[in-house]
C-alpha cells in the first residue's frame, strides 16, 4: 500500500540530503519502527510520506501510484481520504471539544455532520475516552489526549497511519495504551484484498522497537 523508491529530500536546494536514495516497501497489516540517530530525518519521513513535503529525487508510492509530485489539490485529496498522522503532542485543539478534534478529518472528506459524530464516538468509545467527548484538551490528561489524536487519525477509516513519536511524553502505561491501540489498527480497514492497514511510528523509544513488527533504520 506504501512505499519510497530512490528517496531522497533536502530541505533546501544544494543542502544536505536525507535518506541516500532509499527503498522500502512497508507491509500492509503491520506496525513499522522508523528509528535512527538524531537529525537522521525520522518525522522528516513521515511528512514526506504523508505528502507535506516533496521529495528531492525518488518518490512515494501509494496503491502502486506515485504520489509525491501530484498536484496540490491531488495530494489534499489524498491525505484526507487514505492518510491518518498521530502527532507528539496530540495538537488537539483547546478551543474545541474533544469530539469536534476528532472529527475534523472526516469533515474536511466531505463526510456529513452526523456520519462523523457517529463514527467519531464509536472510535473514542473502544479508546476508553468516550466520557471526555465533551471535553475541552485542557480537562484531559496526555494519555487521553493521545489516545483522542488516535481516534483522529482514524476517524475516515485510513489505509495508512503515520505517528511521530506518539509515546514521547507518555509514562510506559499510557505509552502501552498508545501503542496497543496504534497495532490493533493494523488488523481493520482491511482493502478487498485481506490487507491490513499500514502503520508507521517515527521513534526512539525502545519499547516501541521491541514490539513493532517491523523496523527500518535511517
Amino acid at each position: 500500500m506504501l512505499a519510497v523508491r530512490d528517496l531522497s529530500f533536502a530541505y533546501t536546494r544544494g543542502g544536505e540530503e536525507l535518506f541516500d536514495g532509499l527503498t522500502h516497501e512497508f507491509t500492509p497489516g503491520k506496525v513499522t519502527a522508523v528509528t535512527g540517530p538524531s537529525g537522521r530525518g525520522k518525522s522528516t519521513l513521515l511528512y514526506v510520506l504523508g505528502l507535506m513535503l516533496t521529495p528531492s529525487r525518488g518518490e512515494v508510492v501509494l496503491a502502486g501510484d506515485p504520489v509525491s509530485r501530484a498536484s496540490d489539490t491531488v495530494r489534499s485529496r489524498l491525505r484526507a481520504a487514505q492518510i491518518g498522522f498521530v502527532f507528539q503532542d496530540a495538537a488537539l485543539d483547546a478551543s474545541r471539544i474533544v469530539l469536534d478534534s476528532v472529527i475534523e478529518p472526516a469533515l474536511y472528506a466531505g463526510w456529513s455532520p452526523r456520519r462523523a459524530r457517529s463514527r467519531g464516538r464509536e472510535l473514542l468509545e473502544q479508546m476508553g475516552v468516550a466520557a471526555r467527548a465533551d471535553h475541552k484538551p485542557g480537562e484531559i490528561s496526555g494519555g487521553q489526549a493521545q489516545r483522542v489524536a488516535v481516534c483522529r487519525a482514524l476517524v475516515t477509516d485510513p489505509a495508512v497511519v503515520l505517528a511521530d513519536e506518539p509515546t514521547g511524553n507518555l509514562d510506559r502505561g499510557n505509552a502501552e495504551g498508545v501503542l496497543a491501540a496504534l497495532t490493533r489498527a493494523t488488523s481493520h480497514g482491511r482493502d478487498e484484498k485481506g490487507s491490513g492497514r499500514t502503520v508507521v511510528i517515527a521513534t526512539h523509544d525502545p519499547f516501541v522497537l521491541e514490539h513493532a513488527d517491523e523496523v527500518l533504520a535511517l
